[in-house]
């Protein structure tokens, strides 16, 4: 098991793909205009790969 997702929010565009995809996991961060990690211990990790190939700037990952 990995340790936990994380968001490069300096390459974020705030599309929030990721938060469609997985709103238990990524919110909206109104204050940045960005997407943020609300669940960094991940959850469901067949959703998180999903978010991360779907992310269109590559900016999700798992911290090892």
């Amino acid at each position: 098991m990995r340790e936990k997702v994380i968001i490069e929010t300096e390459k974020c565009i705030g599309c929030g793909t990721c938060i469609d995809m997985c709103p238990d996991i990524f919110a909206f961060d109104e204050s940045e205009e960005k997407a943020e990690v609300i669940l960094p211990e991940g959850g469901a990790e067949e959703c998180i790969e999903d978010a991360i190939f779907s992310c269109p700037v590559g900016c999700i990952h798992w911290e090892e």
